[in-house]
């Protein structure tokens, strides 16, 4: 059975500003990962290396501290930390909402170190004057996600069939302002990390202690008509 996030919260934070729809200058753009050129690759095949500016439109790519001018496409690496776009026509799993969904794979560094490293990738864009949060969806947990330099704290909001939705509120000293937006998957533990439908929201996220007492009191008042149902 699919868990669903809260119906008070699907109507809370539904509202994401996204700035996928605006490519005007110096604003967010394809975070929703869905503004990727990519010819399809045959399904049930493996594709290979493309540029990440046909991938990843608005996006660079970091493995470990070097950028990277291509990524793998409806392929992931095998020991290698990698940067990888699943889509479209992908039937393998792992695509979380759309055509397209992102993986970041720590590992050994493809550039010889001879160390495992991170993978990560980043935008530079203006924050919506109305943004209180950011929000997205992902798989596993051993990632960062950084706004403007400072580590955002990131708290679960509900899950869906292969997806935890994430937010974070963000500095109110951002919006309005151009910063750099990072999201890195961590060199050790090692995990595939998979991401998407990424927004800025103009409502804030609960703490976790008001989460807890919120999902409480729903449980509570579930319960009392419940037992008015049955005292009738």
């Amino acid at each position: 059975m699919r868990a669903q996030a809260p119906a008070w919260l699907v109507g809370g934070f539904a509202l994401l500003v996204s700035a996928s729809g605006s490519l005007g200058q110096g604003t967010f753009q394809n975070l929703d990962f869905e503004s990727a050129n990519l010819s399809p690759v045959p399904g049930g095949q493996y594709g290979g290396f493309v540029p990440i500016t046909n991938a990843l439109p608005g996006w660079s790519g970091y493995i470990g501290a070097n950028q990277v001018t291509t990524v793998l496409q409806n392929a992931e690496a095998s020991g290698n930390a990698s940067i990888d776009i699943l889509g479209p026509n992908w039937r393998f799993g792992g695509i979380i909402e759309g055509q397209y969904t992102v993986v970041l794979q720590p590992g050994l560094d493809p550039f010889g170190s001879d160390q495992n490293v991170g993978a990560s990738i980043s935008q530079s864009g203006v924050v919506p004057a109305s943004a209180q949060s950011l929000q997205f969806k992902a798989q596993t947990g051993s990632f960062s996600v950084s706004l403007g330099g400072q580590n955002l704290s990131l708290i679960p909001l509900g899950t869906g069939a292969n997806y935890t939705l994430y937010g974070a509120n963000i500095s109110p000293s951002f919006a309005g302002q151009f910063e750099t937006l990072v999201i890195a998957t961590l060199a050790a533990p090692s995990t595939t990390d998979y991401f998407d439908s990424i927004g800025f929201s103009s409502w804030s996220v609960p703490e976790p202690s008001a989460l807890g007492l919120s999902a409480f009191g729903a449980l509570l008042l579930g319960w009392r008509v419940l037992r008015r149902r049955d005292e009738a």
